[in-house]
């Protein structure tokens, strides 16, 4: 059983940072995306950036330039590092993995989601 665990959400001012974290638990054989996605109430989940396997990367054009993703494949963890806050952020964030827990599987995980709430 895999299971997706995420951490680091809070209150942050605008112009604040933040580093959200996701682990991966479970059988894992290989890991192949990991996203970070996001949602406020009423609207569509939305990819707030993409790492693959190879480590290159995709970011939703509201948050170039601000957000930096990163994974540390012998720890089953992605990282989404956010800088320059907007109020506009505010959302629950969910991170997003297509794994495979044996080597002729392949299935995605979500996790439980954190609150991202910028503030003054």
């Amino acid at each position: 059983q895999v299971q997706l665990l995420e951490s680091g959400g809070g209150l942050v001012q605008p112009g604040g940072s933040l580093r959200l974290t996701c682990t991966a638990s479970g059988n894992i054989f290989r890991i192949y995306t990991m996203d970070w996605y996001r949602q406020a109430p009423g609207k569509e989940r939305e990819l707030v950036a993409r790492i693959f396997e190879t480590g290159s990367t995709n970011y939703a054009d509201s948050v170039k330039g601000r957000f930096t993703i990163s994974r540390d494949n012998a720890k089953n963890t992605v990282y989404l590092q956010m800088n320059n806050l907007k109020p506009e952020d505010t959302d629950v964030y969910y991170c997003h993995f297509v794994l495979a827990p044996t080597r002729m599987t392949r299935n995605d995980y979500w996790g439980q989601g954190t609150q991202v709430t910028v503030s003054a």
